[in-house]
């Protein structure tokens, strides 16, 4: 190695942002493995690269003993004293034992070591990049399928989109682009893994954020979000300014911001509703569009609550196969037991009772 080895490392410090240093003293420790390979020395050898030059020194290190036991690994003081008087017992002394043929094996090592950490970096900095993306959305294109599985083109990486993250009715051909959104991304030995999906009720909060100015200027605030995804989703929204009105803002003039929602999410309903400090007008507006006569609140501590509608509304307050009611609970935070006007006041028994669900 020579002074053209030291700037190629210095220019991989400017263009793949790794240190010389770190590539430096990981080249010097796989040296000495392979001295210790091909030589088969002790272990009190290290390996020296000046920084400068890029000349390689293998020096062998020994203890300077009264009394020597071990001459690979000690030196006697009368020894060591004839190098240099001022050595005493206690001392260390180096010897270069750099063999002739070892700038070759130091120029194969070098290479395969430069290639290494390269690669760890880079990947490292694919990680460093992906998990700021964390709860973002991306666009990417399908790359390739396994089974159920999607494989997403994200640019500097590819994702993994799951069969239990996609949208039961969504298909998507290979070469498809399409909006993902950014679950988890973790570390593994072939580099990062990016976990994707299109059924979190965080991929539709965050078109709303990216479609709705007065969401990113943070006059319209997202309180509560649930999703059944492929069908329908609650979006519980305020407004910090009381000259805004934080569901026209998200539906948008003629209902243009929400239906380039609705159309990413190939038809999905989305109910948009103002959230209330209230409970008992938080609920009202959670059961939209069903008509809620009364809100009884059961117990304020454990958010329980019993919602009254006329007996004509009752289907439509639970909605197909109990939809409408659970989305309610889940985007308000509130247990709601549905009851019909006559079965309350009729003392009859309550229909249906519907607790908040972690999403």
């Amino acid at each position: 190695m020579n002074k053209e080895f030291i700037t190629a490392i210095e220019e991989l410090e400017k263009e793949k942002h790794v240190s010389k240093d770190i590539l430096i003293e990981a080249i010097e420790t796989a040296l000495v493995s392979a001295y210790k390979k091909n030589y088969g020395t002790a272990q009190n050898v290290r390996v020296d690269i000046d920084r400068e030059t890029g000349d390689i020194a293998v020096l062998m290190r020994m203890e300077i003993v009264e009394e020597v036991y071990d001459d690979m690994l000690e030196i006697s003081l009368e020894e060591a004293q004839a190098v240099d008087p001022r050595y005493e017992v206690g001392d260390a002394i180096e010897y270069q034992v750099t063999p002739r043929d070892f700038g070759r094996i130091a120029a194969q090592t070098a290479k395969q070591v430069v290639v290494q950490r390269i690669r760890e970096a880079e990947r490292g900095m694919i990680y460093d990049d992906f998990i700021t993306k964390q709860g973002e959305i991306l666009t990417g294109m399908v790359q390739r399928k396994s089974g159920e599985t999607m494989f997403i083109n994200l640019g500097r990486a590819e994702g993994i989109l799951s069969a239990n993250e996609q949208v039961p009715g969504e298909r998507f051909g290979i070469n498809e682009r399409l909006k993902v959104y950014i679950m988890d991304v973790k570390r593994t030995t072939k580099g990062p893994q990016v976990f994707l999906s299109r059924s979190h009720p965080g991929l539709v909060k965050r078109l709303f954020e990216l479609e709705v100015p007065e969401i990113q200027d943070g006059v319209v605030e997202i309180k509560g979000i649930a999703r059944e995804a492929g069908s329908r989703t609650k979006l519980a929204v305020y407004a910090n300014d009381e000259n805004v009105d934080p569901v026209g803002a998200c539906v948008g003039p003629r209902g243009t911001r929400v239906q380039t929602i609705v159309e990413e999410l190939n038809g999905e309903k989305i109910d948009i509703i103002s959230w209330s400090e209230d409970p008992r007008e938080l609920i009202t507006n959670v059961l939209s569009p069903a008509k809620v006569e009364e809100v009884i609140i059961e117990n304020e501590e454990e958010c329980i609550a019993t919602a009254i509608v006329p007996d004509f509304q009752l289907s439509l307050a639970i909605g197909k196969e109990g939809q409408n009611v659970r989305l309610a609970a889940k985007v308000s935070g509130w247990k709601i037991d549905i009851k019909s006007h006559t079965a309350y006041y009729g003392n009859e028994e309550g229909e249906e009772v519907f607790e908040v669900e972690e999403i």
